[in-house]
């Protein structure tokens, strides 16, 4: 339920209306504007309409969300949320690229990597240190040892890092090194890992799930805000169809119709997306052209020798060509790079 105070409605009315719902039992949100102060009450609708607030004298309207996504919704939240991510944001008219290796393999792998991502213009790093594969004999990563390597990379190239978290239990150690935590796309609909990263304090960067409805994405990213935590970016990174000449199919429609819904910042994962090196770059100027907030792109300093994703990584000059060619595209729909 979404309740509009009129312009002359005091403090003390917003004050009363709120512990109102919060004695109902009810999540209480308190939204000042400079013109209205819109409060929220979130929770079961026939204890909502015990409330009945239609009568008084201070509230200008009262009006139902009508989205299942109560705190993500725009129905609720009308202005676009930027998230800060180290020194830049994610969101807003700035257009922020995040690069780097599909894992954190060796030392002289990071920091060449890294080093390379800088040198292009990127604005953060990405690179799993927990590996979720297939199969139980790939590469699994390095772990908490990774960790330590990427949090050391980033700081000596002066870039923040994302790292995928896969358990509840490793929550707090990835958010001890990590700028923001990715919850994976196999991890999705991890409730139990939601709810954690939701208290975790840190962005949360939760990716589409492979077979996953646009609704479901939303509704996965209301576990986090329902635990508190504003700083979420949504990232398409394509869907299983049926078909078999890429390794997922991108869905980019899905980017101007998230947008319509929800206020939270949206990256791109051309990379996964396709699964085809020669075709990362073209759907990654697709994606700046179409409305996302960003990308996140896999490079890695060789890709014939990766130890995982090495198909659909970006060499070097690629990812260089890449940004090059952003500047104008973002230019084109009113954004720049960050």
């Amino acid at each position: 339920m979404i309740i509009v105070l009129r312009p002359e409605a005091p403090a003390e009315t917003a004050q009363e209306i709120l512990e109102r719902i919060s004695a109902k039992g009810l999540k209480p949100l308190h939204m000042p504007g400079a013109e209205r102060v819109v409060l929220g009450a979130l929770g079961d609708e026939r204890i909502l309409a015990e409330l009945a607030l239609d009568g008084h004298p201070m509230v200008e309207s009262i009006k139902p969300i009508l989205a299942p996504y109560k705190l993500v919704s725009r129905e609720l939240h009308p202005h676009d949320t930027v998230v800060p991510f180290g020194r830049v944001a994610i969101g807003g008219r700035g257009f922020c690229v995040i690069a780097g290796p599909c894992a954190v393999e060796t030392e002289s792998q990071m920091r060449a990597t890294a080093a390379a991502a800088k040198a292009a213009g990127a604005h953060g790093l990405r690179a799993g240190a927990f590996k979720p594969r297939t199969s139980p004999y790939a590469f699994q990563g390095h772990g908490v040892e990774g960790l330590k390597l990427l949090r050391a990379t980033g700081d000596e190239f002066d870039l923040p890092v994302v790292t995928e978290v896969m358990e509840t239990g490793d929550v707090e150690i990835v958010a001890q090194y990590a700028d923001a935590l990715q919850i994976g796309a196999r991890n999705m609909q991890n409730f139990s890992l939601l709810r954690a990263a939701g208290r975790c304090g840190k962005p949360v960067l939760l990716k589409r799930g492979m077979s996953a409805k646009v609704e479901e994405l939303l509704l996965a990213a209301e576990y986090l805000l329902a635990e508190g935590n504003e700083q979420v970016i949504l990232c398409e990174r394509g869907i299983r169809t049926f078909e078999t000449a890429m390794r997922n199919t991108l869905d980019l429609n899905a980017i101007p119709y998230i947008k319509q819904k929800t206020h939270l910042p949206v990256l791109v994962d051309p990379s996964h997306g396709t699964g085809v090196r020669d075709l990362v770059i073209p759907m990654a100027l697709a994606a700046a052209a179409c409305g996302a907030d960003g990308l996140l792109v896999e490079m890695h300093e060789d890709p014939a020798v990766a130890w995982s994703d090495g198909a659909q990584s970006l060499y070097p000059e690629g990812f260089e060509a890449l940004m090059a060619a952003l500047a104008p595209v973002a230019a084109a729909v009113g954004r720049q790079l960050a």
